[in-house]
């Protein structure tokens, strides 16, 4: 199934991979604009031309959502070549689990400055884009990817989870902001999901080949694409309509 996304011009945030990246791919087979941010430029360059050659249209560029003069740089590149800005996907995040009492600063303050500060310099790059979009009529949206650790509880995942939590959260309290100018606001918290984020644990005994890999062989995974098709759902519901909390999981994840 396809949704009609004809006109619309988005900006996904890490793009260049997993769910960013599947997002990509099905916003602008539907129709829309698409700008592909991440820091590996490479990707986004293979999956721009990759977008291209299917006959839709994406820029690829190099950002880093725990910069702020990055992102507003990234920015000006997509206004000045896609125009304004009316879908923002903010999709970059990452997940490093460990015993809190490893006290693993190094990871702690990665997680919150990309999960939960990068998503807060993406939103402050085009919240006047998406207020402008909305008074001219339009639809706009702003898709946040938290996740189900948000509520859910893992041992190990504290840190993870809070800064998902804070998403969740930021979520809802920009809704009574956002909302009444028309500005559509959803929080997606996905399941289990096979993406790259197992790859970037450095603990052999919680990463892929440990816990987390015992829990896909017990329960299975969504696949970025499951999660894509959902977003791609919702950016094409009636401006009026607006789906505010989605919570995807395998079937057989409680």
């Amino acid at each position: 199934m396809t949704y009609n996304l004809a006109g619309r011009t988005a900006v996904v945030t890490g793009a260049a991979s997993g769910m960013g990246a599947a997002t990509a791919r099905r916003l602008a087979g539907d129709g829309a604009a698409v700008a592909l941010l991440a820091r590996r430029e490479d990707r986004l360059k293979e999956l721009a031309d990759e977008i291209t050659a299917a006959g839709g249209r994406a820029i690829a560029v190099a950002a880093d959502v725990t910069d702020q003069e990055s992102v507003d740089a990234a920015a000006a590149r997509v206004r000045a070549e896609f125009g304004r800005v009316d879908l923002v996907v903010n999709n970059a995040g990452v997940m490093l689990p460990n015993p809190v009492d490893d006290g693993r600063i190094d990871e702690w303050s990665k997680m919150i400055d990309t999960n939960v500060t990068g998503a807060l310099r993406v939103i402050r790059a085009f919240t006047a884009d998406l207020v402008a979009a909305a008074a001219d009529g339009g639809p706009a949206d702003l898709v946040n990817i938290s996740s189900i650790g948000a509520h859910v509880l893992f041992p190990n995942y504290a840190v993870y989870g809070a800064t998902k939590a804070a998403l969740t959260q930021l979520s809802a309290s920009l809704r009574t902001e956002l909302g009444p100018r028309d500005v559509r606001v959803t929080n997606i918290e996905p399941g289990l999901t096979d993406t790259e984020l197992g790859s970037h644990i450095d603990n052999a005994a919680l990463g892929n080949d440990g816990q987390l890999g015992q829990l896909f062989d017990l329960i299975g995974t969504l696949s970025a694409d499951d999660v894509a098709d959902l977003i791609a759902y919702t950016a094409s519901r009636p401006r009026h309509v607006n789906l505010r909390q989605l919570v995807v999981l395998p079937t057989r994840q409680a």
